[in-house]
């Protein structure tokens, strides 16, 4: 089976089309998390606990782990190793290199941490991300525009009667050969999404953005769903994980959580 059925299926058995960015911040922790060997790990059990029945995938950002060096990967390692097999972990390191160096960062996401799928940057072209595409059960979600400021800087840049992020889907587009690709796509940029739609209709989106970026939730469900209503996941970290410090912080996060998840249900039912 392909990634994108995978995640297809995966979306409909759980109805659920949210995931949480496992993003764990150490000033943001609840402070009584500081009194076990690794609050990281710590936060991430309760989350996960607490949530995983609610939501299709966990997206890690592997920058929040491996800045605290060994001992912040084996805090990535152990949370992936928790994740119920039913959920998908989309590893979000957002590489892009020469091939052999691509070779192993896919190793790494896929053969070490045993993702389910990884962020792509398409820089350097198809040789950096064909790597990443060689199994078909596992997935590439390829940056085409982004939620930051300097996504201006190049991504919008015209290229005869195309914006660089049109061509970025189109060529998306074309190496989706084992239905295995899909892109990710900002909620802050939701103006643009029918355009990315029409160049990619069958590629699934991941959105970040939604919540503490200031990205809309109704119009990134309504920009980034397919023809069927299906064929995104909407990925929200601050905006579930810090809303409590307290003992309560994970219940206080599965409440966030499946209120998410309702309102991507009910403006799904509402477009159909």
């Amino acid at each position: 089976m392909t990634f994108n059925e995978r995640l297809r299926q995966t979306c409909r058995r759980k109805n659920s089309y949210l995931a949480i960015g496992l993003d764990p911040d150490m000033d943001r922790l609840p402070g009584f998390l500081m009194d076990f060997e690794s609050p990281l790990l710590e936060f991430n059990k309760s989350i996960i606990n607490a949530t995983s029945d609610l939501v299709c995938a966990y997206k890690l950002n592997t920058a929040f782990y491996e800045h605290f060096g060994v001992q912040g990967w084996r805090a990535l390692r152990k949370t992936i190793e928790l994740i119920p097999e039913d959920t998908l972990t989309i590893i979000d390191g957002k590489r892009g290199d020469i091939g052999n160096s691509s070779e192993k960062y896919a190793r790494m996401a896929f053969a070490e941490l045993n993702g389910d799928a990884a962020t792509v940057n398409p820089y350097m072209g198809y040789d950096s991300v064909e790597p990443f595409l060689k199994e078909e059960s596992r997935g590439a979600f390829i940056l085409c525009l982004t939620t930051n400021p300097g996504a201006e800087d190049f991504q919008y840049l015209k290229m005869g009667d195309r914006t660089l992020f049109e061509h970025v889907a189109q060529r998306a587009v074309a190496w989706n050969r084992k239905g295995n690709v899909g892109l990710v796509v900002g909620a802050t940029r939701s103006d643009e999404f029918r355009t990315i739609r029409a160049i990619a209709p069958e590629l699934p989106f991941l959105v970040p953005g939604v919540g503490a970026q200031g990205g809309d939730l109704e119009r990134a469900v309504l920009g980034a769903a397919d023809k069927n209503g299906e064929g995104f996941v909407i990925s929200v970290s601050r905006g579930i994980l810090y809303v409590s410090d307290d003992l309560d912080f994970a219940q206080a996060s599965r409440e966030k959580t499946e209120e998410f998840r309702n309102r991507i249900n009910k403006i799904r039912a509402k477009n159909g």
